[in-house]
């Protein structure tokens, strides 16, 4: 079995509180996820994260193929940081960390995601060629809007 890790870190000039009012309320995630990717919440956005919130999305990760995608938000502190799950969708296992920490000018985001591919020798075949690759461009393309929004971090 194995499991694989995404680990990201970018800095923002902006407050703690610009953060975390971007992190904690869920509809922000379309804003930072490439629009071919056909991103759409379902259900469980209506009130700023909390534990327990089941959020339910729909997806087109690959071959332009819709995905339900089913989260719970596992645990939260305030503008410190959440943690994210996959409940159901298209990884075996998905546990998302997404840190984020006041620095000097502005601040630190960090998200460490472990994940699994399903599919046991196949998903890990699969995976250098199209899952590496499909998730670095995804967090490149936030890091770019993220500085697109708020500017670059001097």
């Amino acid at each position: 079995m194995k499991i694989y890790r995404l680990h990201t870190k970018q800095n923002l000039p902006i407050t703690l509180d610009q953060a975390w009012e971007l992190l904690s309320d869920p509809k922000n995630l379309q804003k930072i996820t490439p629009e071919y990717m056909g991103f759409k919440i379902l259900s469980g956005a209506d009130r700023p994260m909390y534990p327990g919130q089941i959020i339910q999305y729909i997806v087109t990760p690959v071959l332009n193929i819709p995905t339900k995608w089913v989260t719970e938000i596992t645990h939260v502190v305030d503008k410190q940081y959440f943690v994210d799950e996959q409940r159901f969708g298209p990884y075996a296992l998905w546990h998302h960390k997404h840190f984020i920490k006041e620095i000097p000018g502005g601040v630190e985001m960090e998200d460490i995601v472990d994940y699994k591919v399903p599919m046991g020798i196949l998903g890990q075949l699969v995976h250098p060629i199209l899952v590496k690759p499909k998730l670095n461009e995804i967090f490149e393309y936030r890091r770019k809007k993220l500085i697109e929004m708020f500017g670059e971090f001097a």
